[in-house]
């Protein structure tokens, strides 16, 4: 860890009683490898400088100029990550429930979200009133909170008796059964201004009767439209995606894992600028503890869980119960199906997001499942520098603030993490956190420090 030492410049502006954080402080990064996020090789033994809130330069043998200058030899920099499908505030230990949703907890999980250096997050249709009536949402925003930057679809849309499970604190999602119903819920939905509209069509491996039927979801689609929403939905089956994106769907917030995506459906998508986010990790945390994966004992992963759950998943009862459930074949192959679609989502050009559905339940942990994904997409076929972009500059893009963020560029937001090694050559070292900086200012040594 590189001890900074506070600047007599600075110094003397505290003495006036303007605080550090005030100040337009300089740091310049040298001798560092970058990966900028824009799917470019990586920048070997660079410099990066810091000016303030934002990147002022980057390049080789940049000139100190009264800069703080940190040596990065054998470390990296790249954007902060960005995660468009997530949950947060229902999850404590072991449960996912509407007690749970308290300031306190919402807090706890934004700071841990960064300290694993995802600095934005979408919370895809799961939030509570508290979220908005609090004004946690708006606070944070405008950057008043710490931790990751909150993003909302609101409430989302679902089935009655289906659809996200109620059980899992998903008692304020809408449940239409008649398209006249979906207006007014719109308008309501509305008023909470919401980033995008979440819906969910899918029945769970069959443990609900009934899908969102597509008379209802065309409505949605709709009606979110004529208010200039974008639509993301929950997918599972790939007839359901056909439908979804005959019918104007925007985002597909899961993998399709049924069945290899066909042909003419994946040029229909890219002629409708459809995005992807294939959330590899929730499919392999529906099987992997039948067994130790290799990473189940690292403190990274550790960090990232609820208290209780690394017992729960490391005992022989519960590996031997996920093993002989009678799901676990049809769930492996999902997850393999998954990764075939996804490397032919992003080769036939298809606009790919990050994201993980990290925090809807305790086996898919905040933080450490955005680096798991990165992992798993590289062993979908895409290659290290392709993973990051995906989950730096396109998922800025899908939120819309890539001008501001989502890569290591002059003039954007010093919003970046500092790793020992070099992701592009082995993905893994994004979990070697040293730093995590937001907005030029170094907000934590990652989930490991003390």
């Amino acid at each position: 860890m590189i001890v900074k030492k506070l600047k007599l410049g600075a110094l003397f502006t505290l003495c006036l009683g303007v605080s550090v954080s005030q100040a337009q402080k300089s740091y310049l990064i040298k001798n560092v490898n970058i990966i900028d996020g824009t799917g470019t090789p990586e920048q070997k033994e660079s410099d990066v400088l810091i000016h303030g809130k934002y990147i002022a330069e980057v390049g080789k043998n940049l000139p100190a100029t009264g800069a703080e200058v940190i040596d990065g030899k054998g470390k990296t920099v790249m954007p902060a990550l960005i995660s468009t499908h997530v949950h947060i505030g229902s999850l404590k230990g072991l449960t996912n429930k509407a007690e749970n949703y308290t300031r306190d907890n919402i807090l706890s999980q934004l700071n841990k979200y960064q300290s694993y250096g995802v600095e934005d997050i979408l919370v895809m249709g799961s939030d509570r009133p508290l979220m908005f009536e609090s004004g946690l949402r708006d606070s944070s925003a405008v950057g008043l909170l710490p931790g990751a930057k909150i993003f909302s679809a609101g409430y989302g849309f679902g089935l009655p008796a289906g659809a996200p499970p109620v059980e899992f604190a998903m008692d304020n999602v809408y449940r239409p059964t008649d398209p006249d119903q979906i207006p007014s819920e719109m308008d309501s939905l509305v008023k909470l201004n919401p980033f995008v509209v979440k819906l969910w069509v899918d029945d769970f491996n069959g443990k609900y009767k009934a899908k969102m039927s597509p008379v209802i979801y065309k409505k949605i689609i709709e009606e979110a439209h004529k208010r200039n929403l974008r639509v993301a939905a929950h997918v599972y089956y790939l007839n359901d995606l056909r439908n979804l994106v005959n019918d104007g769907v925007d985002i597909i917030g899961h993998s399709v894992r049924d069945s290899i995506i066909d042909d003419a459906t994946i040029a229909e998508m890219k002629a409708k600028n459809v995005t992807y986010i294939p959330t590899l990790s929730l499919d392999e945390f529906a099987y992997i503890y039948s067994r130790k994966p290799e990473w189940v004992n690292n403190e990274f992963f550790k960090a990232s869980l609820e208290p209780g759950v690394y017992e729960m998943i490391t005992s022989k009862a519960y590996q031997d119960k996920i093993g002989k459930a009678p799901g676990h074949e049809r769930d492996k192959k999902a997850f393999e199906t998954a990764l075939k679609n996804l490397k032919k989502v992003y080769d036939a050009g298809i606009f790919v997001s990050f994201g993980t559905d990290s925090g809807a339940m305790p086996l898919r942990a905040q933080g450490f499942s955005e680096h798991l994904e990165l992992q798993l997409m590289t062993e979908a076929g895409l290659t290290p520098i392709e993973a990051i972009k995906v989950a730096t500059l396109n998922a800025a893009t899908l939120l819309h603030i890539e001008k501001e963020t989502g890569s290591i560029q002059k003039g954007k937001l010093a919003n970046f993490i500092l790793v020992d090694g070099n992701p592009a050559r082995k993905i893994k070292d994004t979990r070697k956190i040293d730093e995590v900086w937001k907005n030029g200012e170094i907000v934590s040594h990652g989930p490991l420090s003390k």
